[in-house]
Parts: C-alpha cells; sequence; structure tokens
C-alpha cells in the first residue's frame, strides 16, 4: 500500500477520512435537535473506533448546520481537538434572492468564511482548510495574501484545495509560499475517470472521461494528499439497491462481495481497499452516518488486493475489457 502523503505535514493522520457532509439533518433552515447531537456523538465515536482521526467539513455542509453539531460535540468533549485533525472547505456560495450560486475566492469572503467556521466548530483554529471548487475570477495574489494571514494569525495550519487540475494546483501554488496539502476529488470504484483519462493516452477507445491529465501526477510529485470523496459510491457495490443498476454495477457489487468473503472482510472495505492499493497514496473520504457501515470500513487499510484483484475490479466496473 503506497504511503500517504498527508503524513509528510501530519504523521499521526489516519488513512481514512471521515466526511461530516451528513451531519446537522436537513439541507434547510430548520434548528438543530438533540438527536442530530446524539447522532454525531455516535459517528464520532464509530470513527474514532476504527482508527479514523481526520474530520473534514464544509462551511456549507448542511447549511452550517454540520460544523455548528460537530462544535457541541468539541464543546462537550474537550479533549478530542487535540486527538484529531480538522479539516474544513469554502468558497461555495449558493444562489440567494439576488445573485445565483457562485464560487468566491476574494480575500474577504475567504476571511469571513474561516471566521464563521471557527465559530461554528467552537474552536480557534482548523488544521486544513480547502478551496472547494476553482473560481474563474481569483486574483491568486489576493488569495495569497489572505491565506498567509490565516497562517500568521494561527487559524489555518495547512491549505489545500478540492476539485482542481494539476495545473490549477500548479497555478495557485506559484502564487504561494508555503506548499499546498491536500486535493480532493470525486474518486471512486464507480467514478473512474481518474483512472479512464490515464489509459486513455494514444487510444480513441476510451471517450467521455471528465478527469484532467497529469492531476494525480502532480499531486504525487509536489507532495499533496490525494482525497477521495464520495469513495463508497453511496454503496453502489455494498448493500445499495440495485434494481436501476446497470448489469456492470450488478457484477461488480457480486465481485466485490465474493472478495470480501474470500478476505474474510467486508464489501465497504474491500471497495476502500481498491483505491488504497493505488500508488497516489489517495487517502478516502468516507461520509455515511450509518455506524455500523462506519465500522465496517475498520479492515480497508489492512486489505492488500493482489495486482490481479484489482483489475479484475477495474475492467469488471467499467464494464468493457481494456483497449
Amino acid at each position: 500500500m503506497a504511503e500517504s502523503p498527508i503524513n509528510h505535514f501530519f504523521p499521526q493522520a489516519s488513512r481514512l477520512v471521515y466526511g461530516c457532509m451528513g451531519l446537522g439533518g436537513s439541507w434547510d433552515g430548520s434548528e438543530l435537535e438533540s438527536h442530530h447531537l446524539a447522532q454525531a456523538h455516535a459517528v464520532v465515536d464509530a470513527a474514532l473506533e476504527i482508527g479514523i482521526n481526520y474530520f473534514d467539513h464544509a462551511d456549507i455542509y448542511t447549511l452550517g448546520k454540520a460544523e455548528q453539531v460537530f462544535g457541541r460535540v468539541l464543546a462537550e468533549r474537550p479533549e478530542l481537538r487535540q486527538q484529531i485533525i480538522l479539516q474544513t472547505k469554502c468558497a461555495i456560495r449558493f444562489a440567494d434572492e439576488q445573485w445565483c450560486g457562485r464560487y468566491d475566492w476574494s480575500a474577504d469572503y475567504i476571511r469571513e468564511s474561516v471566521e464563521g467556521s471557527l465559530r461554528r466548530l467552537q474552536t480557534d483554529s482548523v488544521d486544513v482548510l480547502l478551496l472547494h471548487r476553482p473560481d474563474p475570477l481569483a486574483e491568486m495574489d489576493e488569495v495569497a495574501e489572505v491565506l498567509q494571514a490565516l497562517k500568521d494569525s494561527g487559524k489555518v495550519q495547512q491549505f489545500g484545495v478540492s476539485n482542481m487540475s494539476g495545473a490549477q494546483c500548479a497555478y495557485l501554488q506559484a502564487a504561494l509560499g508555503m506548499p499546498l496539502v491536500a486535493n480532493q476529488l470525486e474518486m471512486s470504484l464507480a467514478k473512474l475517470d481518474w483512472l479512464e483519462h490515464n489509459i486513455a493516452v494514444n487510444d480513441e477507445q476510451v471517450k467521455g472521461h471528465s478527469f484532467t491529465a497529469g492531476t494525480l501526477e502532480y499531486c504525487a510529485m509536489n507532495k499533496l494528499q490525494v482525497q477521495a470523496w464520495g469513495s463508497l459510491a453511496k454503496g453502489l457495490f455494498s448493500g445499495a439497491d440495485l434494481s436501476q443498476a446497470t448489469q456492470a454495477q450488478r457484477d461488480t457489487a457480486n465481485l466485490v462481495g465474493r472478495y470480501a468473503e474470500q478476505l474474510n472482510s467486508s464489501p465497504e472495505a474491500v471497495v476502500l481497499a481498491f483505491l488504497l492499493r493505488h500508488p497516489a497514496g489517495i487517502q478516502p473520504v468516507i461520509g455515511t452516518v450509518n455506524v455500523d457501515r462506519i465500522r465496517a470500513c475498520a479492515d480497508a487499510t489492512q486489505l492488500n488486493l493482489s495486482r490481479e484483484q484489482w483489475y479484475q475490479l477495474y475492467v469488471c466496473s467499467r464494464g468493457r475489457a481494456l483497449p
């Protein structure tokens, strides 16, 4: 299993990340209730139980309530803050009565977003801040200045990005006086663009992928941790309803189940092991709020799929032979 680049910056970081997008209830203006807090405590405990100490947020998750309820957990258990790595994201602005949805890397908005996250999380600093999606109007010198100010103030320790290509990372990095540490991308056994672009060189059979060539290579060469959001593929291969699934998806779910049985593990662990086997040192982000499914991921870092098993999963999921 490849080494995880994030350990260069956080030696204690777990290989799996818990994604907090599902905490806090619904994506509306409703208030937090006691059962939302109980759920947050339960998922934090389940994550810690299987060795996860890295928690991922964003200011938009359940319209801020995910950070808010996590902050209440930290307030009730202050010792946790020193035991975990806390990551959040900013830069997505939803549509409102006046304006459309947009991305915002302006200094004022980044600063305002961080202050809001710290307030909701009830902490003085976050370990990592990711810029959630690229802003076409970003002025890189302005971005660099506000990120440096946040670091100098102690409010953010390290910075990264999400949903960005290698070239976009390089462009931002050129303006910064500190290294980016992570790039969070959608990657899973169901979302294969990150692999398809690699085998598409000089071959017209591989079409329709949306991943930008060179991104994984840039991250590897510059020690950016590749984090995989959507890593469990919404349970597609580990118990989800397959009534509307394609034949390839059904076949892959069956194959995952067979490997789980052979390896005396769980389908969730096999799905994650597929990502972990790649030499990019991928750090999967799991977002389920089902504590049993969280615990089912426990074996993922212990599984070592063979080259043949890995390729069998890849080819089965893509639904056709390699070119």
